[in-house]
């Protein structure tokens, strides 16, 4: 597959695109912003962000607990109740190879278990829908159920994804620019078919003859010495040359899992995809539509919805759908995985799984304890996995065994301290990302430090 790759850093800079710089440098509060991406090395770290809607039951996933211990039985002591004996089938602790201990709807995710950094006894601060989520995709506690300040993809695709056409996009999850280069804002779509419509070239009332006149009058314009000194000038130069390329249409091929070449029927295999409409608006073709994007060069950073429907605050919710649609999230993320494993990362020897880390989450977990309708309520604690992209693999903090709560972690070791120790919350997941990354906020934007005991030494 030849990758669409648009080497930013060496197009002509300056040019104003037909009336749009304004927007192209809007949302910035500094013009040294503007060129920072541009002029900076180049990271080798990608992002996909797996958003779980509606809140998970770490019990069915990340956080287990030994049924025999956790029953019916004894709950009025440990204020939990595995409740695996309700579901269907034989469901108990997944234990791997790796060490590592799944809940039983963790499905073909557990073949990574020895490549996943699982942070557990998070607090969310929160059980509202709409604020644990904008809290986890910001970092930041919302205002209201307003979110406080930009994306963390935002910002990863700010810091990193200057050459990239579309550096931040967005499937079926919310996305956020108060502060940081309208380059990387999320490019949003709900399902493919969306993003298709999006990039099918337009026509306009400009000749493609004047257009292409245009296009070179701009060029030479980019070359005067005032624009290539200009970091204003620059940005909107990098954001002209990506919507024309946006707007050229040749995107929208990567993107066409519908075509029959060898390539699209492979992914339509590995992703599951089938029927007449193919599942173009689930899960799968997003996953799908995340290893195009990443892979081919396309994007930085992905943000998407894996599954949804988990809200199950009553019995038959819980009992029949709660685990299967977890899992079906967890599959998509396997089969994510096995397509990044499976393609070597620019000659080097390495997969684009080593240099591309995913992100799952969830707004928040469901209550430890079964509520009178045998089904879960909303509860603060929850959990998060780091797959890939160099990370330590391991298990980091705890949630305690009395009530599911959050404990505080030392942020070093990962360990349980009720000393030193602080309780994780989404801010410290970004924190680590942007470490990881290469750069870090300060205080005033995070005021938190990353979980060190994730980085390898």
């Amino acid at each position: 597959m030849t990758k669409l790759r648009c080497d930013r850093r060496n197009f002509l800079r300056g040019a104003m695109a037909t009336g749009s710089a304004i927007t192209a440098f809007s949302g910035l509060g500094r013009h040294d912003q503007l060129a920072h991406a541009a002029q900076r090395e180049e990271s080798d770290t990608f992002y996909v962000f797996c958003y779980f809607g509606g809140g998970w039951d770490i019990l069915l996933g990340l956080d287990p607990r030994d049924p025999v211990q956790f029953g019916s039985a004894n709950m009025r002591q440990t204020r939990i109740q595995a409740g695996y004996e309700f579901l269907p089938g034989d469901r108990n602790v997944i234990r791997t190879p790796f060490g590592t201990d799944f809940g039983p709807y963790i499905g073909r995710l557990q073949n990574y278990s020895d490549q996943m950094a699982i942070i557990r006894g998070m607090s969310m601060e929160t059980v509202s829908h709409g604020v644990g989520r904008n809290r986890f995709l910001t970092g930041r506690q919302p205002m209201g159920n307003m979110a406080a300040g930009s994306s963390g993809a935002t910002w990863l695709a700010a810091e990193w994804g200057h050459k990239e056409i579309i550096p931040n996009l967005a499937l079926n999850v919310p996305t956020f620019n108060v502060d940081q280069p309208t380059y990387a804002t999320g490019f949003a779509a709900n399902q493919v078919d969306d993003l298709l419509t999006s990039l099918e070239p337009a026509g306009g009332d400009i000749e493609m003859a004047q257009r292409t006149i245009l296009n070179r009058f701009l060029n030479r314009q980019s070359q005067c010495e005032y624009a290539k000194g200009s970091p204003t000038l620059q940005t909107a130069e990098i954001s002209r040359q990506s919507a024309r390329e946006i707007a050229s249409g040749s995107l929208a091929r990567r993107f066409d899992f519908s075509a029959n070449t060898p390539e699209m029927e492979a992914l339509r295999d590995r992703f599951r995809l089938s029927g007449n409409n193919m599942g173009m608006g689930g899960g799968r073709a997003r996953g799908a539509l995340a290893a195009q994007a990443i892979t081919g060069g396309v994007s930085r950073v992905v943000s998407m919805s894996v599954t949804g429907g988990l809200d199950t605050h009553g019995g038959a919710a819980w009992i029949g759908s709660q685990g299967p649609r977890q899992q079906e999230g967890f599959n998509v993320i396997a089969d994510l995985a096995d397509e990044l494993a499976s393609k070597e990362y620019k000659e080097t020897g390495e997969t684009w799984l080593d240099h591309t880390v995913i992100v799952a989450f969830s707004e928040f977990s469901r209550t430890p304890l079964l509520n009178g309708n045998m089904g879960r309520d909303h509860h603060i604690t929850n959990a998060c996995m780091l797959l890939g992209g160099g990370l330590k693999p391991g298990i980091y903090g705890r949630a305690s065994d009395v009530g599911l709560r959050p404990q505080p972690m030392n942020l070093k070791t990962g360990e349980i301290d009720y000393e030193n120790g602080v309780v994780p919350k989404p801010d410290h997941i970004y924190q680590t990302l942007f470490y990881h990354a290469g750069f870090q906020r300060d205080d005033a934007e995070l005021g938190v430090g990353p979980i060190e005991a994730v980085f390898k030494s």
